[in-house]
């Protein structure tokens, strides 16, 4: 099978290297800077983003026109910050092959209009196309930290798409003796989990950056999973996604794992950091700073409740002190439990 990995970030080249090792595979990383591109086929790692991770022989690298990169291939991967995606969407559609994407989060809202998730992108780019054009597209999500991934420590993966050979293909990229990747078909829904958690996992690193205890952790995370449920449901998401990969696997990696870029966002933010400070310090892209105005936006156009979104977004933009969010969030009045 001949893959293409268009960017070379934690993520893509993680995905690039580990199916690099599959014989049967033919697979290419592709960067847009050439320079960058040089001296990881030098060096034949990616120190910046996985140090001690080296490139299998049978990876290749390529930089140079786009068009030259997808020729020819059986799936093109997008492994792009959730900003770039619509930009790169542009560019390949239509395309005789599958595109798929990597990417959490909502792109920023447009002259008023929120941000759209990944799939909402493709349907705006790809209106003109046939249905079954339209419809070759598809999401590769879950409980992943890169690092792992291209260390080849055990994973579980979740391939949405509405089309079948698009799930099979994902599935014959990436699935071996260290990734598990199951198939499904609500995409709306793994998009949902993979950008609500992220906004989630700030809270929760807010919650441990203040020593709340465990106690405080668990109602966290579990509280979020109701939110992140209810905005899914009002989407057009199934709730059984939501107890998957995607959903409650994803939400309790990124919280509690100390390798979360979000959940780093919230234990700086605690410490008394500016979130300048602390996005800056990351090095990598935190998406749940880009998420978590538009998450709540689309919450309340639907008339849906998400006041631990809101509560971060308060923080994030300075309206709440760490210990002002944790006490809005505790005074609230009792309700019921569940979704």
């Amino acid at each position: 099978m001949k893959i293409a990995v268009l960017g070379a970030g934690a993520w893509g080249t993680a995905l690039a290297v580990n199916a690099s090792r599959n014989p049967d595979h033919t697979v290419s990383l592709w960067l847009r800077d050439g320079q960058q591109a040089a001296t990881l086929r030098s060096e034949r790692t990616n120190a910046r983003y996985l140090p001690g991770v080296s490139f299998p022989e049978t990876l290749s690298l390529h930089d140079g026109p786009l068009a030259a990169a997808v020729a020819g291939q059986d799936l093109v991967v997008l492994a792009t910050p959730m900003a770039a995606l619509r930009g790169l969407l542009a560019e390949l559609l239509p395309s005789p092959v599958p595109l798929v994407w990597l990417c959490k989060g909502f792109e920023l809202p447009v002259d008023g209009a929120p941000g759209a998730m990944g799939h909402e992108i493709h349907a705006q780019l790809a209106a003109g196309l046939a249905p079954a054009e339209a419809a070759r597209f598809g999401v590769l999500s879950g409980p992943s930290f890169a690092l792992e991934v291209a260390r080849g420590q055990p994973t579980a993966l979740v391939a949405a798409s509405g089309d079948a050979a698009v799930r099979d293909a994902l599935v014959q990229a990436f699935h071996g003796p260290a990734l598990r990747v199951y198939a499904g078909d609500d995409v709306v829904g793994v998009e949902v989990g993979g950008a609500v958690k992220n906004v989630m996992a700030i809270a929760t690193g807010l919650c441990d950056g203040l020593a709340l205890g465990l106690n405080a952790r668990a109602a966290l995370i579990t509280r979020g999973l109701a939110e992140m449920t209810r905005l899914g449901l009002a989407l057009g998401a199934r709730v059984e996604t939501f107890m998957g990969l995607s959903g409650l696997g994803d939400l309790v990696l990124t919280a509690t794992g100390d390798l979360s870029r979000n959940r780093k966002v919230g234990l700086l933010l605690a410490e008394g950091r500016t979130l300048n400070e602390a996005v800056a310090s990351l090095g990598h892209v935190a998406e749940g700073v880009y998420s978590a105005r538009t998450v709540v936006q689309r919450a309340r156009e639907l008339g849906i409740a998400m006041p631990i979104a809101e509560s971060v977004v308060a923080l994030l933009d300075g309206q709440m002190r760490p210990a002002e969010a944790v006490a809005a969030l505790m005074g609230r009045g009792p309700t019921a439990d569940g979704i």
